[in-house]
């Protein structure tokens, strides 16, 4: 891609392709004068951050990890203001000894989640974005004992998609950013940290980290056991007025002839909460209206929908502050139409949602969802392949 910015052209290359688009940007004159001081020509920024790269003792391998790192961090938070979120690349996140840290990931993933927010808001204001390119530039890397700190130039463009029709193509912004690494042992690192250090608004794809009043404490899940055989726990069907054999009925229907009135989630973190939640939906649970990133609201809409609706922590949120399930003592006592959560590393983020489609005689309840699309899956095969992980069921 080939950005003319002020005179000068700088261009950007994604793997083994040289994408060209113009971006056109229009300021008043104090403007202007601003951003003369923002795009380094791509030759003395490289100049620059090799020459401080020289001098840290960190090999050379590891410093452009340091940069492919920083960049996928920030393309995932670009991409989660399109329109049509891309597939994410399998070696995404997979760097020579770099990892994110576990902390660092679900914060990511808060953030990321506030940034669909900003995108629904945007979406009503009559703005959406069809694509993007990110590049990093890393400025600066100082090693002290096991800690790096690597100051990083990001440059972002952003194609509007043509809503009205008369958008210009494209936006741009170039902001700065400081990630901390820290060393773990035989060379390995972990990204711990990263935050932006430049002054003034912020850049669209900065999540906001404005503290915030919460609506009330948050709802924690209680986990189930699984051990076999459990005490007796007989659902009834008529306390809540659902129809949960029609929450059945369509789960077994669309398990894997997805359903054409709903939109897909496999390469935007996955399916599955979607999936129960059209299941649950056509068992009669009704939309609760309220904001996109608003726990206690449930809904899905013609261009967008609650977190509460697709997100894993978000659905549990909502399902027990708004009384629609309680939490069983055992993942055993599932029956139909009753919901379980998985947390696969203990993390304490719920990973994954499923729901009970068919409970045998002997009381065995087999589990119907996305990602990977399946079908009726006994609770013990489940168990049995993971063993170690946190299971929430939900008496809904």
């Amino acid at each position: 891609m080939t950005i003319p910015v002020l005179g000068r052209t700088a261009e950007v290359r994604r793997g083994h392709h040289v994408n060209r688009i113009s971006l056109r940007i229009a300021v008043s004159a104090v403007s202007a004068a601003i951003l003369t001081t923002l795009v380094v020509p791509a030759s003395t920024a490289g100049a620059t951050g090799q020459q401080a790269l020289d001098s840290t003792g960190v090999d050379s391998r590891t410093a452009e990890s340091f940069q492919q790192m920083a960049e996928d961090v920030l393309d995932e938070r670009t991409e989660a203001l399109l329109d049509r979120e891309r597939p994410r690349s399998a070696d995404r996140q997979r760097h020579r000894n770099i990892r994110v840290a576990s902390a660092l990931a679900r914060h990511e993933k808060g953030g990321r989640s506030k940034l669909r927010g900003r995108k629904a808001r945007l979406a009503a204001l009559g703005e959406a974005y069809a694509d993007s390119d990110t590049r990093v530039d890393v400025d600066k890397v100082r090693v002290r004992g096991r800690h790096a700190t690597v100051q990083v130039t990001e440059t972002t463009t952003l194609t509007y998609k043509k809503v009205r029709g008369d958008e210009p193509s494209t936006t741009g912004f170039q902001a700065h950013h400081e990630l901390r690494f820290t060393e773990r042992g035989r060379g390995e690192w972990e990204l711990t940290r990263i935050r932006p250090t430049d002054t003034g608004l912020v850049a669209v794809n900065q999540p906001d980290t404005t503290a915030q009043s919460a609506p009330g404490a948050l709802p924690a899940s209680k986990p189930a056991a699984t051990t076999w055989p459990a005490p007796s726990a007989p659902k009834d069907w008529n306390a809540t007025g659902y129809d949960y054999r029609a929450m059945a009925r369509y789960a077994e229907r669309y398990w894997y002839n997805y359903n054409p009135e709903y939109r897909r989630f496999n390469d935007a973190g996955g399916d599955c909460t979607n999936f129960v939640s059209q299941a649950l939906k056509a068992g009669g649970w009704q939309h609760v209206p309220g904001g996109y990133d608003d726990h206690r609201a449930w809904w899905y809409g013609d261009s967008y929908q609650s977190t509460s609706w697709v997100g894993a922590n978000e659905w549990s949120w909502f399902t027990l502050s708004q009384k629609r399930a309680t939490n069983l003592a055992s993942a055993y006592q599932l029956d139909v139409g009753d919901v379980m959560q998985m947390d696969f590393d203990r993390d304490g983020s719920k990973d994954h949602t499923m729901i009970t489609t068919y409970r045998s005689f002997s009381g065995v309840p087999y589990l119907t969802y996305h990602s990977v699309n399946t079908y009726r899956k006994s609770l013990a095969s489940i168990v049995a392949s993971y063993p170690n992980a946190v299971y929430y069921a939900y008496r809904t």
